[in-house]
């Protein structure tokens, strides 16, 4: 398939798992599925048709999993603005996490430390070369390194996404290790 067309399905899908459902007429269940057949017939009926295989390539191919297919329902893996539950199990974290940004934001977080914005978590990577990434969809990326460790002595709960993500409620400052 075209790298395109790849690109325009998986974002497609993001808007519609994570965020917008009820602008094409889905409704996630409460742990944020939906079934297969409502999905791809809700795109049809709003102009923009995935075929089945589509579906499945882009799935398969995304480099950071951002979706899961069980039992004939999808869901976001993280992400979501919109309420659901991913019951996901608090586990132990590693000693560290890791944070990409940018530099224009490091004076909100040095005052406010990560909060989750618009979603439900703040999103964790398990090394820097992912959180190099995540920061650089947004200009020259700053990662900051998370004490997960003791945070979670401190009683902060951590989860981890089918994809690796890590998620917690918020960040404080004293935990995040700026870098210079």
């Amino acid at each position: 398939m075209d790298e395109r067309r790849l690109v325009g399905i998986s974002k497609y899908l993001a808007r519609h798992l994570r965020h917008r459902p009820e602008r094409i007429g889905i409704e996630l269940d409460p742990h944020g599925w939906v079934e297969i057949d409502v999905l791809l017939a809700a795109a049809a009926e709003h102009g923009f048709p995935i075929s089945r295989a589509e579906l499945d390539e882009v799935v398969a191919g995304n480099d950071k999993r951002r979706y899961v297919i069980e039992g004939g329902r999808i869901r976001a893996s993280q992400g979501h603005s919109v309420p659901v539950d991913l019951d996901l199990p608090v586990c132990e974290p590693p000693a560290f996490l890791y944070h990409g940004t940018v530099a224009r934001n490091l004076v909100a977080i040095r005052a406010e430390g990560l909060r989750p914005m618009g979603r439900h978590h703040v999103h964790l990577s398990p090394d820097r070369e992912t959180a190099t990434r995540v920061g650089a969809r947004r200009g020259r990326p700053v990662v900051l390194a998370v004490d997960a460790g003791a945070m979670r002595a401190a009683g902060h709960e951590f989860r981890r996404s089918a994809n690796g993500v890590w998620l917690t409620g918020h960040v404080p400052p004293p935990f995040i290790r700026f870098p210079g």
